[in-house]
């Protein structure tokens, strides 16, 4: 694991001291890591839709089965890496 520095404003960061001790979080660290890992699962999801909206565009056609079946397997990775935080 690799140590980084983050500099924040003072209200950000006596936010988190309000907020973290009564979720199930027991230091700042755990907190603010849980947080970036569900801002990448919500890019992530954010960018398998473009990819559909994309698809849909260049086929001019509804989606084939074939995307269909990938965009629900993507969907159920997502929701698989949440539930096994």
């Amino acid at each position: 694991m690799k140590i980084i520095s983050l500099k924040m404003e003072d209200s950000l960061l006596e936010e988190i001291d309000r907020v973290y001790p009564n979720k199930r979080y027991s230091t700042r660290t755990e907190f603010i890591r849980d947080a970036i890992r569900k801002k990448l699962d919500e890019e992530e999801r954010k960018e398998v839709l473009n990819r559909i909206g994309e698809l849909r565009k260049k086929n001019n056609k509804r989606i084939n089965n074939e995307h269909l079946r990938l965009s629900r397997e993507n969907s159920f990775d997502m929701i698989e890496r949440e539930i096994m935080k």
